[in-house]
């Protein structure tokens, strides 16, 4: 449960990662930049610092908090906190491909919103639910995510290897009406302040063009 680790956030580590600059992806394939609005879903950690940062990129219009992975019937805070639902705290994110590309969100993702080595946790937050996931919405999404975890990889950009795993999104569940826009609504709150703070203050400065 996220109260508890509340009391130990100030003694882990601080949650900036160290890494190489991730460079653009240079795969063969590219999302085709057609008007409308698309989506994506990537769970990396506690949905309220990943929720946050997105929400300050531009060409995003909406972020929602909720879970992927598992069944509706489990898809609610108490039972997923057990790890073992297979869901994931993830972030629904719908923008605009004419204005920023599912690769760009991708390299936002790998650089500031979390740490993609990290097995089944992110900084005080420990288990499944908080593995780092790319549910892709269609093949493009797919190929485009391997293709750019495998580029990453192999030009060491981390330390470890990435963890992140590219699944298919069978459902999102929006999650429950206290966890959305969390971050904007709790300011204060020892967990953000230095779990997610952070990484929304590394947004504006690695990607200052993006930054809204």
């Amino acid at each position: 449960m996220r109260s508890f680790h509340l009391a130990i956030a100030l003694l882990v580590a601080a949650p900036a990662f160290a890494h190489a600059a991730v460079p653009d992806y240079n795969g063969p394939q590219r999302e085709r930049a057609v008007s409308g609005a698309a989506t994506a879903v990537f769970a990396g950690g506690c949905f309220w610092g990943v929720d946050a940062v997105f929400k300050h990129v531009n060409g995003v219009s909406e972020v929602v908090s909720g879970y992927a992975g598992g069944s509706a019937a489990t898809a609610h805070y108490p039972i997923v906190s057990t790890a073992t639902t297979g869901h994931a705290e993830s972030v629904k994110i719908t923008y605009d491909p004419t204005r920023i590309s599912y690769a760009d969100l991708l390299k936002i993702f790998f650089s500031v919103a979390h740490d993609p080595t990290q097995l089944n946790r992110q900084g005080p937050d420990v288990g499944p639910q908080y593995r780092s996931a790319i549910f892709y919405v269609d093949e493009q999404q797919k190929e485009i995510a391997q293709q750019y975890i495998d580029q990453l990889n192999k030009a060491k950009v981390f330390a470890k290897p990435i963890v992140t795993q590219v699944s298919v999104l069978e459902k999102f569940y929006p999650a429950e009406d206290y966890h959305q826009n969390y971050l904007a609504l709790h300011p204060t709150q020892p967990y953000i302040v230095y779990n997610d703070l952070p990484k929304v203050a590394q947004l504006k400065k690695e990607f200052p063009s993006w930054y809204r």
